[in-house]
């Protein structure tokens, strides 16, 4: 099976990640294809970029030109799943919500560690969107920006940490899920420092993805996720997209 695996910013270095860490958890046969988005920012960390980004993700699956049998949406606490749902007749899922619900396979109560604050908001409204809210233990913020991920690495490996073991000591979290799509390949040291599984958005949905490709299931279109209906769309998509 083929599965496409789409960054929500722009940075193609963190998408570069994103489909290692898809592909390492891959089962043999599933071809993981890791896609930067066609504009937007080169990080997401609130709504107006959320929502731009939201755009971007699907019109880039729109133009990717081969088939495929599955889309990841590789950002956390992002807007436009529901989207992808009605443009798409084969499995969407979102890596918010893939952690969420392996976690409570694994403890009584799950906690989140993201990035920076103002994205807390963002990840709780997703999660209690997607009914998760209620063994969440709390949603904690490392004071990084996504892009120090890369660029202090260190410094931002330690900030996880820190909430982390304070989410597990003081939150009683028996199980933590990294809260960004750059956070990929950061499970074991935070496992090994924190003595409670975790779990990585990347890789729990594309062991999601791929289940519901083998189950031959799908997002149903009966009502929330019907096509959208025939319309004409004014000045959409921009000139420099349609090329």
């Amino acid at each position: 099976m083929r599965i496409l695996v789409l960054n929500v910013n722009t940075t193609e270095s963190m998408t570069e990640s994103i489909g290692r860490e898809a592909a390492a958890v891959a089962a043999p046969g599933t071809e993981i294809v890791p896609l930067t988005p066609l504009f937007g920012a080169e990080s997401v960390e609130g709504n107006y970029e959320s929502y731009l980004a939201a755009i971007a993700v699907m019109e880039t699956v729109k133009a990717y030109p081969e088939p495929f049998d599955a889309v990841i949406q590789a950002g956390y606490g992002e807007h436009g799943r529901e989207g992808l749902q009605e443009l798409l007749d084969v499995p969407v899922v979102d890596i918010t919500e893939a952690a969420a619900s392996t976690a409570m396979y694994l403890g009584h109560r799950y906690s989140v560690v993201t990035t920076l604050d103002r994205t807390v908001p963002l990840i709780e409204d997703r999660l209690k969107l997607a009914g998760l809210t209620d063994r969440c233990a709390s949603v904690r913020a490392s004071g990084m920006s996504v892009l120090e991920l890369e660029s202090d690495p260190g410094a931002a490996v330690q900030a996880i940490l820190d909430q982390s073991l304070r989410a597990v000591r003081d939150d009683h979290a028996e199980v933590i899920c990294l809260g960004c799509g750059g956070m990929a390949g950061l499970t074991a040291k935070v496992a090994e420092r924190t003595g409670v599984p975790v779990v990585d958005g990347v890789a729990a949905a594309v062991t999601v993805a791929e289940s519901l490709v083998r189950l031959g299931l799908t997002t149903s279109k009966v009502r929330t996720y019907a096509p959208a209906r025939p319309k004409a769309f004014s000045n959409w998509p921009p000139r420099d997209l349609r090329s």
